[in-house]
């Protein structure tokens, strides 16, 4: 197995393991993530909009 591979596994069972022993802290997180990714996109549409 490759590195890369065993540490996407990794990832993916820290993730399960976070959303069963903590699902409400994983819930807030993953909504944090959702806000910061929202962010960006009305930034980079507001830089677009501004060029025009």
């Amino acid at each position: 197995m490759n590195v890369r591979k065993i540490v996407g596994l990794l990832a993916l069972a820290l993730l399960i393991f976070f959303v069963v022993t903590r699902p409400d802290a994983a819930a807030n997180s993953l909504q944090n993530i959702g806000g910061i990714l929202s962010d960006i996109a009305n930034s980079v549409a507001d830089f677009f909009t501004a060029l025009v």
